[in-house]
């Protein structure tokens, strides 16, 4: 992990100071970026979300596929955690906390918006800082890889399905549309590209596809540092009539972070897997596909709502949590081993 991954919270920070002070001193340009749009899809803001999303897809190996085969209860987990508890268990955490008990000291108008960039950010399984946190883990490279390949397979189909279902049942309206726009613009297009210019990296050679992986990885999180500043260029006075709210928001975020970690490391170890399949699965389990969520969110609810604020700290918090989970698993593996 390199030193500009380690310290992503505080080039976020960075950016969330600089685009609420840039929205206060330049709003007609930011108003003016906001209205470049087609079909609901803001233009720039599409534009670096592919720059985001799809680096991370050429990583992606969905021929590591048939490699399921050798740890079938670790990748059960897996599913079960990541499509099966961590949406709902989401849901029913931010009916909790904003809906309920938080619900005094936030923007009545925004309560249904928040629970659904909740909802976005659980519904989406981390793709690629997954690898990082497995490394640090000392998890099986294999097995994370082919939990990665199978959850992206599975999300092409389940996301929309998912978060219509739980948007419903949360009672916020859900622009169908919209939804399955965002999903072919932000989980099919790009899977469809990233392999193709996998496939053309890899026919030149291990060394060629190193190289290039080596050169576009500052893409995505230079595209993500971008769209924070435009988001939080319209979420600036929001901000900085309740900033309380970023605090609020975390909350159920991180209850569900440690929940899933545990719950998905604590089944391996119930079901006898090795404590290298264990760490990435529980891994895999606690972070999300933030850039996704953060896609989907704009493109739904805008810059301006209260769903894309809600995703964002998802970012916010992500790097420092999941270090902590992942120092948790290595700590821990004399206890796991001990069975």
């Amino acid at each position: 992990m390199n030193s500009f991954e380690r310290y992503l919270s505080v080039w976020v920070l960075l950016c969330i100071v600089a685009g609420v002070l840039l929205g206060q001193w330049l709003p007609e340009l930011f108003q003016a970026i906001g209205r470049l749009e087609v079909a609901q899809v803001n233009l720039p803001v599409g534009v670096l979300i592919w720059v985001m999303i799809i680096p991370m897809l050429v990583k992606v190996d969905f021929g590591a596929l048939h490699q399921v085969r050798g740890h079938l209860r670790g990748l059960g987990v897996t599913l079960f955690v990541n499509w099966l508890v961590k949406p709902f268990s989401m849901a029913l955490l931010a009916w909790l906390f904003i809906r309920q008990l938080f619900a005094p000291w936030l923007p009545a108008e925004q309560l249904d918006s928040y629970i659904a960039g909740l909802i976005l950010l659980a519904a989406a399984p981390c793709t690629a800082m997954v690898f990082v946190w497995s490394r640090l883990a000392n998890g099986d490279p294999l097995f994370t890889l082919t939990q990665v390949a199978l959850n992206d397979t599975i999300m092409v189909f389940a996301y929309a399905p998912i978060v219509g279902l739980l948007l419903g049942i949360s009672a916020i309206h859900v622009p169908w549309e919209t939804l399955l726009t965002s999903v072919v613009l932000y989980i099919v297009i790009p899977v469809i590209l990233a392999q193709s210019w996998r496939r053309r990296l890899l026919a030149r050679g291990q060394e060629a596809f190193d190289a290039a992986m080596a050169r576009i990885g500052p893409w995505s999180i230079a595209a993500l540092l971008i769209t924070l500043v435009l988001l939080f260029a319209f979420q600036g006075q929001a901000i900085l009539q309740q900033p309380l709210v970023i605090a609020l928001l975390a909350v159920p975020i991180l209850i569900q972070v440690f929940f899933n970690s545990a719950l998905a490391y604590w089944l391996n170890r119930q079901l006898g897997e090795a404590h290298c399949v264990a760490g990435p699965s529980a891994l895999i389990g606690a972070s999300n596909f933030f850039e996704l969520a953060v896609a989907t969110a704009i493109s739904l609810f805008g810059f301006k709502s209260g769903a894309a604020l809600a995703t964002v700290v998802g970012v916010l918090i992500e790097v420092p949590v999941m270090l902590l989970v992942v120092r948790v698993v290595n700590a821990s593996r004399g206890w796991y081993e001990a069975r």
